[in-house]
């Protein structure tokens, strides 16, 4: 059996998947350009291993939880399994970053660092936490998670998803007017939702002005999401405090971007939640011996996106 790993950690993957899977050949593409395998993980392969394969390959897993670079690769063999990371270490790490922003705002550290800046001294009393509702937008693997962990630190949830969820101490919405609904009752909004055509420009001048006067936007989820001229505009009139955000239609950020500079963004370089090579190692070596022993194991939907 021979697993062709390409991800810009390859070698340590590599070696992962080795030492889980010894009875298997793992290579890195470069390695192996343009050979079948019978499993393919990657993150973002090029056109020429994606076209060497043929009907021996069995299952690509997506080393990321978003699938949309490998979705729409043009050279994507059709008919193939894919599954890609659900979890693996991502949550946690997801929620550390969604907690760090909410708390930059709601405990007022932005206007802290703006009064450094001017030193001027002044205390800001905190709100208790139930009367800054939050909105995650996606309750899928991660999302979930993230939702029912700030629902625990104190926070009044509420959760948006494409179809109905019921998760612990969230207040659960989907739908069109289920969105409109979340917007409306959030002062903080989390986008997690994945990068699909339906989904792309969800947050816009539109959507984002139904927020509560004074509201924040915290992206670690897809870039796609945010229409970022509609977000500036937004937090140019006031009627949104900040954003925090992490991930961008193009990346990097391109250094001449006015965002850098926007004083009420808060900007990081998609490191919300970075694969954790372990974590990932682990779970797909576990999915590779399930397709082995026929079992069934969860599947991206190519038409839905994820």
């Amino acid at each position: 059996m021979r697993i062709i790993v390409h991800h810009p950690l390859a070698a340590k993957l590599q070696a992962l998947l080795s030492a889980m899977l010894p009875h298997a050949e793992v290579v890195t593409s470069d390695e192996m350009p343009a050979s079948r395998a019978d499993y393919l993980a990657v993150f973002n392969p090029p056109k020429a291993l994606l076209e060497a394969q043929d009907a021996s390959l069995k299952g690509i897993i997506n080393v990321a939880a978003g699938v949309d670079a490998l979705l729409n690769n043009p050279s994507l063999p059709p008919n193939v399994p894919i599954t890609k990371l659900r979890d693996a270490g991502m949550a946690s790490l997801m929620l550390d970053y969604s907690l760090y922003a909410l708390l930059h705002f709601s405990r007022d550290f932005d206007r802290y660092a703006e009064q450094a800046r001017e030193r001027r001294w002044k205390l800001r009393f905190p709100q208790p936490r139930s009367q800054w509702p939050v909105g995650v937008l996606g309750l899928g693997a991660i999302g979930a998670q993230v939702a029912e962990g700030l629902a625990r630190h104190g926070y009044q949830v509420n959760g948006y998803s494409r179809s109905a969820k019921t998760l612990e101490g969230v207040t659960t919405f989907h739908g069109e007017e289920g969105l409109q609904e979340v917007l409306q009752r959030s002062r903080t909004i989390i986008n997690i939702l994945p990068a699909t055509p339906a989904t792309s420009g969800i947050l816009n001048r539109t959507t984002l002005s139904q927020m509560p006067e004074g509201g924040v936007v915290i992206n670690p989820g897809r870039g796609n999401a945010i229409m970022l001229d509609d977000l500036v505009e937004l937090l140019d009139s006031g009627h949104l405090r900040g954003a925090a955000l992490d991930v961008f239609p193009h990346e990097p950020l391109p250094p001449e971007s006015p965002l850098w500079q926007h004083p009420q963004i808060l900007i990081t370089p998609h490191s919300a939640a970075p694969t954790m090579m372990e974590d990932a190692a682990a779970q797909i070596a576990d999915y590779i011996e399930r397709w082995e022993n026929g079992e069934a194991i969860p599947s991206v939907d190519r038409d839905a996106g994820y």
